[in-house]
């Protein structure tokens, strides 16, 4: 892709996000005219305008823009780790619940809720998915490794495998909790964004963009990674402590959007391969279109979540997981290399 089809595309991306979010917060119980919506985000934003009914006012910027906007940001962050996670264990199949990253994240998460953030040192549920996620990298990377190098197939068995035995350990925590607990739990382990509140969102955004753009930084050392260790250390590429930045980086990213949204699968697996297939691997462009794409996937998919089933809301797990599967099987048939590793 020339340049400025590049820019072409990510500004096409930037107002396709910004009229999704529009249109999202729109539709709901109560539909809002577009119009409406944007007098209204334009006069909290600006301090320009009147925002006209209160009770307006309150259901657009209150409740609905907030989980918008945590759904964009829940989806960009888990795009990217998909993305980092494929090149860094060299395998197109992994993403953060493939690999366990997620189920570490869970069970960390759901031990705050059921037992207490005193009980575990007075950690809050961000600090604990993040330990859990980076706790499951680590213990995936070591069984993934054959003689020393990483074993793409290995990997993703020894992801499954851990996952296994990390949601096996989240289900027993969950025999400890009261059903108020239990019923928040299962909710929050198949994803959702209802409920968001402001005070959410800045440290979750932060966090993503401030990974987003650490890891584009690295881009080339990230592409010469595609051409395998040997190649890259005669780049000049430290690729240990390039994998244990990306790991750490990876399971951060991972963690933070966990704590706030809970447990959402497959979208870092399809939307990578997506733009892949527009833009090619190089991830100085790779990076950043996955995570605006991600944004705007997400932000259809909790649209779809609350409005396919009125009244009742799905969590999001469930679609991303219809949407996904498909995709998982789509690569494992595709990509042949699999069958050689």
């Amino acid at each position: 892709m020339s340049r400025p089809r590049l820019w072409a595309g990510t500004f096409g991306l930037l107002a396709v996000l910004a009229a999704t979010m529009v249109v999202a917060i729109s539709i709901g119980a109560v539909n809002i005219p577009v119009g409406d919506v944007w007098s209204v985000i334009v006069h909290h934003v600006t301090g320009r305008g009147a925002t006209g009914d209160p009770a307006l006012d309150q259901i657009v910027w209150e409740f609905r823009t907030p989980r918008v906007v945590l759904a964009a940001v829940v989806g960009a962050g888990l795009a990217v780790t998909g993305a980092v996670l494929q090149t860094l264990v060299a395998n197109p199949l992994a993403d953060p619940i493939v690999l366990g990253f997620s189920y570490g994240a869970s069970l960390g998460a759901v031990l705050v809720i059921t037992v207490g953030g005193a009980a575990l040192g007075g950690v809050g549920v961000s600090g604990t998915a993040f330990l859990g996620a980076l706790a499951a990298g680590i213990l995936v990377f070591a069984l993934g490794q054959r003689a020393g190098r990483l074993a793409p197939t290995r990997l993703v068995l020894a992801g499954v495998a851990v996952g296994y035995v990390l949601l096996s350990a989240t289900s027993f925590v969950q025999l400890k909790a009261t059903p108020t607990e239990l019923r928040t739990v299962m909710f929050w382990m198949l994803g959702s964004v209802a409920g968001a509140q402001w005070d959410q969102i800045p440290t979750v955004t932060v966090v993503v963009i401030g990974g987003t753009a650490l890891v584009t930084l690295f881009g080339r050392r990230l592409n010469a990674l595609l051409s395998g260790d040997e190649a890259a250390t005669a780049l000049g590429v430290d690729v240990h402590r390039l994998r244990a930045l990306l790991l750490v980086v990876s399971a951060l990213l991972t963690g933070t959007v966990i704590a706030v949204a809970g447990s959402i699968g497959f979208v870092g697996l399809m939307i990578p391969h997506l733009i892949r297939l527009t833009v090619g691997a190089d991830h100085r462009r790779l990076l950043p279109l996955t995570a605006l794409l991600g944004a705007v996937y997400l932000v259809l998919v909790d649209l779809l979540s609350r409005t396919v089933n009125r009244p009742n809301e799905l969590p999001l797990g469930i679609l991303t997981a219809l949407l996904g599967a498909p995709v998982f099987l789509w690569l494992l048939r595709r990509n042949k290399n699999l069958d050689a590793a």
